[in-house]
């Protein structure tokens, strides 16, 4: 079988209804990047980017852990990346896609890069927190961040495959989202794995690894990705995870968010879990610094003050129960909408 490689555009591609070959992309962005929105600029730029001569392209990291940077990434990976996707959620030619990320992160250009070579008819709309509005297509497949999938629940009856990444999808949102007939997956990746490199349904605890990828932990149980096909080196994460076999694991939170406190080590995410079930703003658990303790564990909900029941804590361990509660009226926020838990510790 002829491999395929980031040259290709499948010939059941389709971009808002239109069937394009690889010169017809190149024109149409010409036009997007001269006439479209900001937005319709964007695709215009990566579309041109992508079928330059180089065989690498700039990729920014979301600064979730750190400063936002550029990475460089070979076109090839991404080409595998989205056959990997297409593998795992049984994506065919002529599959009805929609496109609703910014084209800015890597995620928004993987549905892209799918697309043409996996042949979906795809159509894309302005990257806005309530995508599904006014639509009136059935989609086979759709990859949103959380807080889209909450703004279109009741959008989602038109839609048969969705995976949410990009930022924690909560208990609440979860719960709401199992109660209708999509297939939802959460994904797990970053841009140094080109997008997700395993998913789960929700509802279900594990992560389910794509082909061509191989986990393992180090010493400190952290996961360690061995993807030849879309990384030349192995990435260490910072994810404390439980190995269920050779591609199922359970992530358990990142190690850097790890609260020490009196020589007890806890895990916030895990606690957040317990605590979710009665507690319905949005809220982390994290450490901050104690005299006594070294690290305290604190309780910080977003919005006005609550009158919180005593019983909210009923499913923790002895060292889980939060030390204070504060409250901060908007959490501070990545661009792709994750918390940035230390900049708010710090901050109280």
């Amino acid at each position: 079988m002829k491999e395929v490689t980031y040259k290709n555009v499948h010939s059941d591609f389709k971009l808002n209804g239109f069937s394009l070959n690889k010169k017809d992309l190149c024109r149409v962005s010409y036009c997007l990047i001269k006439e479209g929105d900001e937005f319709e600029k964007s695709i215009g730029d990566f579309l041109l980017d992508w079928f330059d001569e180089k065989p690498y392209i700039d990729l920014q990291t979301s600064g979730t852990t750190g400063i936002p940077k550029m990475i460089r990434t070979n076109k090839q990976m991404m080409v595998n990346s989205a056959l990997a996707t297409g593998d795992f959620f049984k994506l065919s030619p002529g599959d009805k896609a929609l496109y609703c990320l910014p084209t800015k992160y890597i995620a928004g250009k993987m549905m892209l890069v799918r697309s043409f070579i996996l042949g979906l008819d795809v159509d894309f709309v302005a990257p806005s927190s309530h995508p599904l509005t006014k639509n009136e297509t059935k989609y086979d497949f759709v990859a949103m961040v959380p807080l889209q999938a909450e703004n279109s629940l009741a959008g989602l009856k038109d839609v048969k495959k969705m995976i949410v990444g990009g930022a924690k999808m909560s208990k609440s949102l979860e719960k709401r989202l199992l109660k209708g007939k999509t297939e939802v997956y959460e994904t797990y990746g970053m841009t140094e794995t080109v997008t997700h490199i395993a998913a789960k349904k929700i509802g279900e605890k594990a992560f389910s690894i794509l082909p061509n990828i191989q986990i393992s932990q180090n010493d400190k149980n952290c996961l360690v990705i061995d993807a030849p096909k879309i990384s030349d080196e192995i990435i260490v994460t910072n994810d404390l995870v439980e190995l269920i076999n050779d591609h199922q694991f359970i992530l358990l939170g990142r190690i850097d968010n790890v609260v020490n406190s009196g020589g007890i080590k806890l895990i916030p995410e895990q606690i957040e879990e317990k605590l979710s079930h009665g507690i319905h703003s949005r809220f982390f658990v994290g450490g901050v610094a104690d005299a006594v303790l070294g690290e305290k564990l604190v309780l910080i909900i977003e919005g006005e003050k609550l009158l919180l029941d005593e019983d909210i804590y009923s499913s923790l361990d002895k060292y889980e129960k939060p030390k204070e509660v504060f409250y901060i009226d908007k959490f501070f926020e990545t661009e792709s909408g994750k918390i940035k838990r230390q900049e708010m510790l710090e901050s109280i």
